[in-house]
């Protein structure tokens, strides 16, 4: 590929290509056209199954500026190739920026579509883009579901029924017409099912999507005025009013006035409604717009309205509505990335699946090589190769590869564990660490409050165990814990963010707000406003302190939204009867302590922060500010947080205990022992997570912490790391003080430094994640990143988390796991619906299992396809063959009986160190698989010489002779030897092969009943055999009477004979009887 013909689209993202141009050649279709009817249509099919053979063979390179054909090739791993047609489209204009009015041309514009995604040519940078500004389409995400005519077609075009089909055409050559008619009807099965499953899952993703693609939404179309549309005629910029009832988002919108709380369930899994607020000054600035930010989705998530959230009810103000500004359509939305992800999913890349093709290969050579010496006309040789490659496929091998994958997803599915995903789970086998978050998923969701230790002139007081007492309702402290939330009232019902939720029910406060009534009476700073109860006002007695303090409620003006990044959140209130306003902050203690002044900070901050973090408590700051008077409730709208959350006043400290789940040390302690790695990954406090990794055993009490602490360049200075010890050297100084190169250390960092080192010391990276168990304040984007890092260095990494801010990781970690209420949730491969680690465990253990049971199955019907080949190969050279039965019987009564059998085995009750192998392509299992066949071999070459020569060299003396029959001799001694050998070896290889501990269950009671039947049923006939007529004679006392045979009859009559036996020199004379017709004798004895 020529270097300046080549061109990247979507660069720098996850579905980057590179894109060269062709041009449609009519010689070179010619001859494709011959060689496709010269080849009976293989050709076609070839090209089919191979874009870029396709293109090259149809096609001249040329500009992509002039192509007529798109030939695009992933960036990703897989290197996946892609064609798309260029089309033309009549566009307004050579410049979507053009007057309309002065054009007078309509000019053509190319664009290609793939994977639901328009690409256009733009002649600036000239090459194609996804032209998101100018050319929009229906809003709609159209998951157009395939005729079943379509997709058959698409199925019965995979290379394996094409194969089937010519095994099956090869089997009728040689008269095994019900062998083949038994393939067929398997394929017929087979594609119906995979038909119907495909069929169900297109129509689920459709009306799914189709719900609520298309609904009537209100359009603002300015100065009060609306207009009804339908939701597939929204573009980007179009101003909707979001109705107070709730909705579900047909489009991707950003806030621009009011609030709105949204359950986003279907996009996270995290099943606590979210408060959305309007965007932070939306109006372009009198000055030019220089203070003015770009729109961002992730930094601006917490005032989008993502498409297909359910909005459960907005909260609007006097005389305005509740507006947003349409910024995504169609495919470009969340949730159209998500549908597009579901319907072009990327290949999984496990070596499983890619040694599977390569150990055919060899086994069709190797057979290659059995038959070819085995023969010796050409001919029969051309023949019987092409009998050796149906053998050596066997018609079941996909069926059987993906039982154990579906066993497995059933028994996930028993324990609440759900798969978006089934193929990961045998990648699960293989993982060998696993990143938790903290929060929800190693502790408890809920905080329990511990305590809060206010400031004052900066120092500390005491520590105060509740927050509810009288003599703390008008202070500061108290005002900013009921404030400083967001928090509202579903059907009178709290709800919000449990740490929020635990904080201001602390309080005793009361929240109220407004009705939908009263919303046209009051102004907007009324809407939301918190009071304290009345059994915490002062008694009657004081009565002006009683007045003054019964009109003691704070009204909420402004939120500022809590960030993952910011790690803080702020409001603006305002004391009902005053003129000024108030500022209150919370957010991570040292986030808080920078941005208040430093007189008050108190001097031991470091320290008491420090000492309960250590303790593993999660410790919240909280600041003040009393804002200038001439901020009126118009600028507080506008104004940026940044100017509000400056020069506050330390208040102190809140105090909350996250306790650990019971369940957590011990899954953690299974999976230590199973040497499989555990990484917490959590925006908490650094030394808090720390303490948490103690206390659950991802960090042992004897090993060591070091922190890396990493400063970006400043004032000319370069980065630089700082280490030192997690703890007090003076509390380890009975612990060396040199470490070795061992496992008993761990570096902790947080995220700005984790951001740090990953910009400036990438050489240090790899080795710091090595031993890296603790990585704090860690932001979403940062969190992927580190997953990223980690299977970097070849890990096989698992991600656990609750899928809030862990939907990134959880996508991007070879096993997503995400506790949720949700069955599946598309933010992870998997879900859980106990939020519980446990699913951790036992998804590994299931894993693993389903990794051997594949490996089993390859094994089994390698050796299957081998052993079969070496009976056909012994029979052919005596002229000879399995029978169309045979053929059937083993292929349907014992194969099939034992693959799907073979992978009902359940995985062990325990993890163990070792891991699975990878792949098929390892010396063990080659070995494994060789030695098997060379004994099979041994043994059946065996049984063919033994029996040749008791059947007397009949069947030599025929091959001698060169006797040509008209087809080939089934039915004779040989021919039933090999069979009833070859089908002992396949019951013998399949136990061999079920491998049981310490991956899977083994069925050794039933193999031990079998063999105890065998045992019993042996013993008792030769004990029959030997005493069977005594006892039986005994038993029924047959001594006593007349024997039914007539032979034993009469000899019992000669026993009490005194004349018999006759005497020597003795006469006997026959004496002649009245009737001659009778055939009776009178015998007479005469001396």
């Amino acid at each position: 590929m020529e270097k300046e013909d080549l061109k990247i689209v979507n660069k720098g993202l996850e579905d980057e290509m590179e894109l060269s141009g062709y041009r449609l050649c009519r010689w070179k279709l010619v001859l494709v056209g011959l060689g496709g009817l010269c080849t009976g249509g293989f050709l076609f099919l070839l090209l089919y199954w191979m874009p870029e053979w396709c293109v090259k063979a149809t096609c001249t390179r040329t500009t992509v500026r002039d192509a007529d054909v798109a030939l695009l090739r992933s960036a990703d791993e897989f290197k996946r190739w892609f064609r798309a047609r260029i089309r033309i489209m009549l566009a307004p204009g050579k410049d979507p920026y053009d007057n309309l009015a002065s054009q007078t041309a309509s000019p053509q514009r190319r664009y290609f579509t793939l994977h639901s995604t328009k690409y256009f040519w733009n002649d600036s940078i000239q090459n194609f883009e996804v032209l998101k500004r100018f050319f929009f389409g229906l809003n709609e995400i159209d998951v157009k579901v395939p005729s079943l005519f379509k997709l058959l077609i698409k199925e019965v075009l995979n290379p394996f029924y094409i194969f089937q089909l010519f095994s099956v055409i090869l089997w009728c050559t040689d008269e095994y017409y019900y062998y083949a008619m038994a393939i067929v009807v398997m394929s017929v099965i087979s594609i119906a099912t995979s038909l119907y499953t495909i069929k169900k899952q297109y129509v689920m993703l459709h009306d799914m999507v189709a719900a609520h693609s298309t609904v009537r939404v209100t359009v603002y179309r300015g100065e009060n005025e609306t207009e009804e549309a339908l939701s597939t005629d929204l573009v980007p910029g179009d101003v909707i009013v979001i109705p107070s009832n709730g909705t579900v988002m047909p489009c991707d919108a950003v806030l621009i006035c009011g609030t709105c709380i949204v359950n986003e369930s279907m996009l996270t899994g995290e099943s606590v409604p979210v408060t959305k607020t309007d965007l932070p000054n939306p109006q372009w600035d009198k000055k030019g717009g220089d203070g003015d930010e770009i729109y961002s989705t992730e930094e601006h998530k917490r005032h989008t309205l993502f498409c297909g959230t359910n909005v459960i009810q907005t909260r609007y103000y006097t005389g305005e509505m509740v507006k947003a500004v349409v910024v995504r359509t169609g495919f470009s939305t969340a949730k159209g990335q998500l549908i597009r992800s579901i319907l072009y999913p990327k290949p999984t890349d496990f070596k499983l699946y890619r040694d599977a093709y390569l150990f055919l290969l060899c086994l069709v050579a190797v057979a290659s090589i059995v038959f070819v010496y085995s023969l010796e006309p050409v001919k029969e040789i051309i023949v019987k190769s092409l009998d050796i490659i149906t053998i050596t496929v066997p018609p079941a091998l996909p069926a059987a590869m993906t039982a154990g994958i579906i066993y497995a997803q059933r028994r996930l599915k028993k324990v609440g564990i759900f798969s978006i995903s089934p193929q990961r789970i045998n990648i699960c086998g293989q993982l060998n660490l696993v990143c938790f978050d903290k929060t929800g998923t190693l502790t408890e969701d809920g905080l329990d409050m511990w305590g809060i230790q206010r400031a004052e002139d900066g120092r500390f007081h005491h520590s105060e165990e509740k927050a509810d007492d009288k003599s703390l309702v008008t202070t500061k402290f108290v005002s900013c814990m009921a404030t400083c939330h967001s928090l509202t009232k579903i059907e009178g019902q709290l709800s919000g963010d449990p740490l929020d939720l635990k904080m201001f029910e602390a309080t005793g406060w009361i929240l109220v707000e407004a009705t939908e009534e009263e919303t046209a009476h009051h102004d907007r700073i009324e809407l939301t406003y918190v009071k304290p109860p009345n059994q915490l006002l002062p008694p009657p007695e004081l009565s002006e302190l009683y007045e003054l303090s019964a009109s003691y409620m704070i009204g909420i003006v402004r939120q500022f939204s809590f960030s993952s990044a910011l790690q803080r959140m702020s409001v603006v209130v305002r004391q009902i009867g005053e003129r000024r306003m108030d500022a209150y902050l919370k957010g991570a203690p040292e986030v808080v302590a920078s941005l208040c002044k430093k007189e008050t900070v108190p001097e031991d901050f470091a320290e008491v922060l420090e000492d309960y973090t250590k303790q593993g408590f999660r410790v919240i700051a909280l600041a003040h500010r009393r804002l200038e008077s001439k901020l009126t409730f118009h600028k507080v709208q506008n104004i940026n947080r940044d100017q509000i959350e400056k020069n506050m006043d330390f208040l102190g400290l809140i105090i909350m205990q996250n306790k650990l789940k019971t369940e957590t040390p011990g899954v953690l302690e299974d999976l230590r022992r199973a040497n499989i790695r555990t990484v917490m990954v959590t925006g908490d406090n650094m030394l808090t997570a720390i303490s948490v990794a103690r206390d659950c055993g991802m960090i042992q009490p004897q090993d060591r912490v070091i922190i890396a602490d990493a400063l970006p360049p400043k004032d000319g200075q370069a980065a630089k790391i700082t280490w030192h010890y997690a703890d007090k050297p003076s509390k380890l100084s009975n612990k060396p003080t040199k470490l070795e190169v061992s496992e008993q250390y761990h570096f902790a960092m947080s995220g700005k430094s984790f951001a740090v080192i990953t910009e400036h010391f990438q050489d240090l990276l790899q080795k710091l994640v090595l031993h890296g168990t603790v990585f704090a304040r860690m932001a979403p984007d940062q969190k992927t990143q580190l997953v990223e890092t980690l299977e970097s260095v070849d890990y096989f990494v698992g991600m656990c988390g609750d899928g809030a801010n862990d939907c990134g990781a959880l996508k991007r970690a070879h096993a997503g796991i995400s506790l949720s209420e949700l069955e599946a949730s598309v933010a992870s491969p998997f879900t859980s619906t106990t939020p519980s680690i446990t699913c951790v465990p036992n998804l590994i253990r299931e894993g693993r299992a389903a990794l051997i049971t594949s490996f089993c199955v390859f094994k089994f019907m390698a050796l299957y396809s081998i052993i079969q080949c070496l009976s056909v190969a012994l029979l052919y050279s005596i002229r000879s063959n399995l029978g169309d039965f045979q053929f059937l019987f083993i292929d349907m009564a014992i194969i099939l009986l034992i693959v799907f059998t073979m992978s009902l085995n359940s995985a062990w009750k325990e993890l163990v160190a070792r891991r699975p192998p990878s792949g098929l392509i390892s010396g063990p299992l080659l070995f494994s698989v060789l030695a098997q066949i060379l004994i099979c071999l041994g043994f059946q070459i065996m049984a063919f010489l033994l029996i040749q020569e008791l059947d007397c060299g009949t069947a030599t003396h025929l091959n001698s002779l060169h006797i040509v029959f008209p087809k080939e001799r089934i039915m004779n001694s040989v021919n039933t030897t090999l069979f009833f050998v070859s089908s002992f070896q396949y019951l013998i290889v399949a136990i061999i092969f079920s491998k049981g501990k310490p991956f899977r269950h083994w069925r050794v009671s039933m193999v031990l009943i079998v063999l105890g039947n065998t045992v019993v049923s042996v013993f008792i006939e030769v004990r029959i055999d030997m005493f069977g007529t005594k006892c039986l004679s005994w038993l029924c006392c047959r001594q006593k009477k007349v024997p039914k045979a007539r032979y034993m009859h009469l000899a019992q009559e000669l026993s009490v004979d005194p004349d018999w036996p006759p005497k020597p020199k003795s006469t006997t004379e026959a004496k002649l009887t009245p009737h001659p017709d009778d055939c009776s004798y009178q015998i007479e004895a005469v001396s």
